[in-house]
């Protein structure tokens, strides 16, 4: 519930939620898997009509539902996690497309000795995006110059990434990170070691969570409709608990590049 992106998807998910009629109980799981069958047994018992979870993987007991529900559609929706094995409904962005769209920006400027900082891993999400950044590189030639570091989606692992990645004999000369926080882990890794943005470093993040515009200097990102996503799967859940027409596995989002203040071409490195 910390990280920003979340905070927007679960306001777009409280709020047409709320118009629709219904309460939201918010659960903050942490990746427990006993806390995650305390609301998958909620469900099953029916103190929640539907369930949306933003994660990569079902629980045993949201997978029980859902294979009860092979005939029909189980009230289970997921956010960002998609994998065609969980039966169920997901809604999010190309992240694939997303992490091609970041690098194809910084080739085009000159780039080509590129840092990507990951995000944690199992997930999809670091999967998409990694191999988008592979394709970019494989099509600009320049996979031997991809320097990848893997790191969790916290601002601290966007600093000691960062760190690890500027530190070497040949640092590069933009990093694209998998998300907005540890970009921001990045650019105070840059000032810490006197370099400029987007003089001596470029920098790249994904989400463009509301103040990365006010950054110094602000942040050129991959934009996701976080608060469309949440009012997506809510409409979906919806059509479901309404007896509407299947839903598609995978509903995708547009993406955009938001170009702003933290990449230029690269400079005396």
């Amino acid at each position: 519930i910390t990280r920003l992106v979340w905070s927007t998807i679960l306001l777009g998910i409280q709020d047409l939620a709320n118009q629709e009629g219904y309460a939201v109980l918010l659960g903050d799981t942490r990746f427990d898997r006993t806390r995650e069958e305390r609301y998958a047994q909620m469900l099953k018992e029916r103190q929640a009509d539907g369930l949306i979870f933003l994660a990569h993987q079902l629980g045993e007991g949201i997978a029980a539902i859902v294979r009860r529900h092979r005939d029909t559609v189980a009230p289970v929706v997921n956010v960002m996690g998609f994998r065609p094995q969980l039966g169920i409904p997901s809604i999010q962005i190309d992240n694939a497309a997303a992490g091609g769209a970041a690098m194809d920006h910084l080739y085009r400027m000159g780039h080509r000795r590129i840092g990507v900082i990951t995000g944690g891993s199992p997930s999809f999400v670091t999967g998409e995006r990694l191999r988008g950044a592979r394709v970019r590189a494989r099509m600009a030639r320049a996979e031997r110059d991809l320097l990848v570091e893997h790191g969790d989606f916290s601002v601290e692992s966007g600093v000691v990434c960062g760190e690890r990645l500027l530190a070497g004999s040949k640092p590069p000369t933009a990093i694209f990170c998998f998300n907005d926080e540890m970009a921001m882990g990045v650019l105070h890794t840059a000032r810490h070691r006197k370099l400029r943005v987007p003089e001596d470093l470029s920098v790249v993040g994904v989400d463009d969570v509301h103040h990365a515009r006010f950054w110094d200097p602000p942040l050129t990102t991959v934009a996701m409709p976080m608060r469309d996503m949440g009012e997506q799967a809510v409409r979906v859940l919806l059509g479901i608990l309404n007896g509407g027409e299947r839903p598609a596995e995978r509903i995708t989002l547009p993406h955009t590049l938001v170009v702003r203040s933290s990449t230029a071409p690269p400079g005396r490195w």
